[in-house]
């Protein structure tokens, strides 16, 4: 039996939607029990973030994960978690894409652009961020593409460096463009419940 794509896992899952504070926010509940959550501008339909969250061993349900958007303050946290949060110098990696790109952005890594070089390990599918003065690196993968099967291009990535980040593009292949496109219009379909606040208005 073929394995269904990851469009039609987004279609025989379970969703609820919401409308507030400009946002459309969608929660999926799947067959397997996994749950993922979206945030959406309304107006531009922009993702806002993306995170998951899996039944842990003992069938309790675990912490959130982020995919997409400002990863969570250990503030928020358990009390202890206070004691030993990072130092706010150290570099913070988190994703924030565009409507044709995917985007991550590495905060306090001052060192010039030259510095740095960011390239696509096809085999292990995944790209390497590599800096000549030895002092940071980073493997991280594109979930979507795994998703949808698709190899990596070396072609679609490129960095930039400004205001001690590093911002690193990766261009959308067209199939996850047209996926997008599609989900979108089905997403608009769900009748969301208005938050009641008066935010809704922003429709």
């Amino acid at each position: 039996m073929a394995v269904p794509s990851w469009l039609e896992r987004l279609r025989a899952a379970g969703k609820t939607a919401l409308v507030q504070d400009g946002k459309r926010k969608i929660h999926y509940l799947f067959e397997d029990g996994k749950e993922m959550a979206e945030e959406y501008d309304i107006k531009t339909g922009q993702l806002i973030s993306r995170k998951w969250q899996e039944k842990n061993t003992l069938g309790g349900t675990g912490k959130w994960q982020v995919e997409v958007g400002e990863p969570t303050s250990p503030l928020l946290g358990a009390l202890e978690s206070e004691l030993i949060t990072e130092s706010s110098s150290n570099p913070i990696f988190m994703r924030k894409d565009t409507l044709s790109s995917f985007q991550w952005r590495i905060r306090n890594l001052p060192y010039p652009k030259e510095v740095y070089s960011v390239s696509v390990e096809e085999e292990q599918r995944c790209c390497v961020i590599r800096t000549t003065n030895k002092k940071y690196y980073k493997k991280f993968s594109i979930p979507d593409l795994d998703r949808y099967h698709l190899p990596l291009d070396a072609a679609a990535l490129s960095f930039t460096h400004a205001n001690n980040t590093l911002i690193i593009t990766y261009q959308k292949p067209k199939e996850i463009l047209a996926a997008e496109e599609q989900l979108q219009k089905e997403l608009k379909k769900i009748k969301a419940a208005n938050s009641g606040d008066g935010d809704c208005k922003t429709q």
